[in-house]
């Protein structure tokens, strides 16, 4: 399939190939394509284009299914190493009591200890509509209790039935609160 006249080998299997065909291959030397497509004939390896727009084409002698097989695992740990967001719900009602409330800010807490964002909501049924103002009074005085483990996204605002505010955790710097406890408790224990 590569029509081109000359292209630029490369590979970390160049020293071996190298044996096989009696000639020294450096990586990145341009070679005529039908000399480079004949030593793939007689080793049983395929010519891969990894560039095909560079000038010339960027190609490979290798196994092309063990090449998708390296690929697809590239990919695989790639997605395996980026980040999940995690968000958890809290919900309220427009007449929550104070206890209710310490309750879930307690919880909401131990979430953004952990990293994930918290999606705080109050939830309007039936005529509770009207009252909508005490949403936003309930959810901006979570914000104030939850606001030094994390930051709102934006204002609460109506959705609907719901009126709804996003907090994602700030960047703790590790071992800061819990390691001051534990030699404050280490210190107890020496007296």
């Amino acid at each position: 399939m590569i029509r081109v006249p000359e292209i630029r080998l490369v590979g970390d299997n160049l020293d071996e190939i190298s044996e096989e065909i009696g000639t020294k291959l450096e990586s990145g030397t341009v070679f005529d394509t039908r000399q480079v497509k004949g030593w793939g004939r007689d080793l049983g390896l395929d010519l891969v284009e990894i560039s095909p727009n560079a000038s010339p084409p960027v190609v490979r002698l290798t196994d092309y299914k063990k090449f998708l097989y390296e690929k697809k695992r590239k990919e695989k740990e790639i997605r395996n190493k980026a980040v999940k967001t995690v968000i958890k719900e809290v919900r309220f009602g427009p007449n929550t009591d104070d206890h209710d409330f310490d309750f879930k800010v307690r919880h909401a807490r131990g979430f953004l200890e952990d990293g994930a964002k918290v999606k705080a909501y109050v939830h309007f049924r039936g005529r509770s509509i009207v009252f909508k103002d005490r949403g936003e009074l309930l959810l901006l005085r979570f914000m104030k209790d939850v606001e030094d483990l994390g930051a709102a996204e934006a204002m609460p605002k109506m959705e609907g039935r719901r009126m709804n505010v996003i907090i994602s955790p700030k960047k703790v710097q590790k071992g800061s609160s819990k390691s001051k406890s534990k030699s404050k408790a280490d210190g107890d224990g020496e007296e």
